[in-house]
């Protein structure tokens, strides 16, 4: 019985390692605006939920994140394409943790350690293009190594 047990919690391990992508993810659905997010990361998956889809317009939200950091964190950049039927119509990138600039509350992690968030966060921005589109995330260190990254779907239909 342990053998097979065994043997059958190599297989689930080996299925999991073979396969290159994550699962798509829900972050919210409400009546004319949902957000999906694949990561695209085939070796780091993470969680993100927000409240409710509607309060994103608002500017101010409340978010859960949380993941276990594969690299550390002494300088970390994102960089953001919006893309509208397979090309990039917007690019945005910034500098979140730097060299005497840290502007998140884990700069500075280690490798392994649990990064967990949950609390507001503001977008800067008036209003949710209206649309079907992705946007792509990806959070890089100061080697280049990608953190995180992850593929977002949005379908808005809000008339605001």
């Amino acid at each position: 019985m342990k053998t097979s047990n065994a043997l059958l919690f190599i297989l689930v391990l080996l299925y999991i390692n073979a396969s290159t992508q994550w699962p798509t993810h829900t972050v919210c659905k409400e009546d004319n605006l949902e957000i999906y997010y694949k990561s695209c990361d085939p070796q780091q998956d993470f969680a993100l939920s927000i409240d409710h889809c509607s309060d994103i317009a608002t500017h101010t939200f409340n978010i859960r994140g949380a993941m276990v950091l594969g690299h550390s964190i002494k300088e970390l950049y994102v960089k953001l394409d919006m893309i509208v039927n397979g090309k990039t119509v917007l690019t945005y990138s910034e500098t979140l943790c730097g060299p005497g600039d840290s502007k998140l509350i884990f700069c500075g992690k280690k490798k392994g350690e649990h990064l967990y968030y949950e609390g507001p966060v503001t977008l800067g921005i008036k209003e949710i293009p209206q649309g079907d589109y992705t946007v792509s995330a990806k959070l890089t260190n100061q080697d280049h190594v990608i953190v995180a990254c992850a593929d977002f779907t949005v379908k808005n239909y809000l008339d605001y």
